[in-house]
């Protein structure tokens, strides 16, 4: 193993990292761990001998290949770091890290840009679901500037479009784990669903909260978050996950009815600090939730939404979701599309000695 490794770091959607080769890391999982461990500085809290930024949303790698899927060009490998914790999860797929996927594809020779626009599909190592991803190529180069900015980032960027291809049963096979659109935990009515990644809903008044309070609110409250992980952790049992306590999923999200206009407030935790926006696969979660009859999703949003198109609250702003339907059964969900935006931060080489 070399004692340098080549990287790219960019910020993807409403997360940063580093964006490196799959070849260039080793095949084996447990060996690829430690290397990440170091590449981000894992074991300290601000991860001050490598490259991560100690806050979750920055101790996160996106891996990129040749693709292994005859119905994709990349493959893309995510990981979640610890920053206290040596620990990699390599369980989860995340939506905001994506965004960067396409561009580094193609600035790195994995995929050739078009001329105008270039679509990039995605085979997730994850999950392995397919996912579309389009950018800005005029003359064969990816356009990073542009006018559209996502809540949650405050510079603007040129629009990736992400279509999320059969979202259903990303990690359990089905979108309902448990058989139940509503199962009962701690007295508490959930919904365990998994579409991108699983989850567990549940209504912020069910845990005596508004659903509009601050991710530090939450973070703060000592009591409620160990009862919220006693419910992920069950959660996790019942959905077939196991022992989920030294995994990132499921992802707990309290869920109120909008109050700015939208179908929905979430407050998304990942999973022991609320998340200060809102997970791109949480988001198709919770519009999945939505679309999906009889789930506590489905009990508070705002019945003069669109059924297509759904804006999701949640504390730094809205994220925008379409859905597209089987045609010859609109009760299946055939994609669910947004828009992120992606920067090139940082291209160079990492020591890991």
């Amino acid at each position: 193993m070399s004692q340098t490794i080549s990287c790219m770091i960019m910020r993807g959607g409403t997360s940063r990292g580093p964006y490196l080769k799959i070849s260039d890391l080793p095949k084996e999982r447990d060996a690829c761990a430690d290397v990440l461990l170091k590449i981000m500085g894992s074991g300290h809290e601000l991860q001050i001998d490598g490259i991560g930024g100690g806050n979750s949303l920055t101790s996160k790698v996106a891996m990129v290949g040749p693709s292994t899927h005859p119905e994709a060009d990349v493959d893309y490998l995510f990981a979640q770091v610890g920053i206290l914790e040596k620990k990699v999860d390599f369980a989860p797929n995340c939506g905001n890290m994506l965004a960067g996927v396409a561009p580094y594809a193609i600035e790195t020779g994995l995929f050739p840009a078009s001329n105008d626009k270039t679509t990039v599909r995605i085979h997730n190592l994850n999950t392995g679901k397919i996912i579309h991803a389009t950018v800005s190529t005029p003359n064969g180069k990816v356009k990073y500037s542009g006018n559209t900015i996502i809540a949650g980032t405050n510079s603007p960027g040129e629009p990736i479009h992400l279509t999320f291809i059969d979202v259903e049963g990303a990690k359990t096979g089905k979108l309902l784990p448990t058989g139940n659109k509503i199962d009962v935990i701690d007295s508490v009515p959930v919904t365990c669903l998994d579409a991108a990644t699983p989850v567990v809903l549940i209504k912020a008044s069910d845990l005596k909260k508004t659903g509009y309070e601050s991710p530090s609110e939450f973070d703060n409250d000592v009591e409620f978050m160990s009862r919220l992980e006693n419910i992920r952790l069950q959660a996790g049992r019942l959905m077939g996950l196991g022992d989920v306590s030294n995994s990132v999923i499921p992802k707990p999200i309290l869920l109120s009815p909008a109050v700015h206009g939208g179908t929905i407030s979430a407050r998304y935790f990942v999973p022991n600090k609320c998340h200060k926006a809102l997970a791109v696969t949480g988001s198709i979660a919770i519009t999945t939730a939505c679309c999906t009859l009889g789930t506590i999703a489905s009990e508070l949003i705002n019945n003069d939404s669109d059924d297509s198109s759904f804006v999701l609250e949640h504390p730094s702003g809205t994220i925008e979701l379409s859905v597209t339907r089987k045609a010859d059964d609109s009760s299946v969900i055939e994609s669910v599309s947004l828009i992120r935006t992606a920067k090139r931060i940082l291209n160079g080489t990492i020591y890991l000695d």
